[in-house]
């Protein structure tokens, strides 16, 4: 295998990529593919971007509803008025 061919088909990890003239479509796996007959053969699917990317914004949820529930607590600064005469906090 020459070093263009090599770096046409994988990952700057060294992982196998699919070819640029793949023809898989709906999951039919195409068997020229170097990626596709991997997982023909069993190879687990990657993990994508979207468990991160979830994962992070589920946490930053989280912070945001426990600050809401700090301020509105019974002793926070809502019931002592530090927030003004017109609560803006969260807006």
């Amino acid at each position: 295998m020459t070093q263009a061919t090599a770096s046409a088909t994988h990952t700057a990890k060294g992982e196998t990529k699919h070819a640029a003239d793949c023809k898989m479509s709906f999951g039919r796996k195409d068997a020229s593919c170097p990626r596709c007959q991997e997982l023909l053969a069993g190879a687990p699917a990657r993990k994508g971007w979207q468990t991160e990317h979830f994962a992070a914004k589920s946490a930053r949820e989280e912070q945001q509803k426990a600050a809401i529930r700090a301020h509105f607590a019974p002793n926070g600064p809502h019931a002592k008025g530090e927030c003004g005469p017109v609560c803006t906090a969260f807006d």
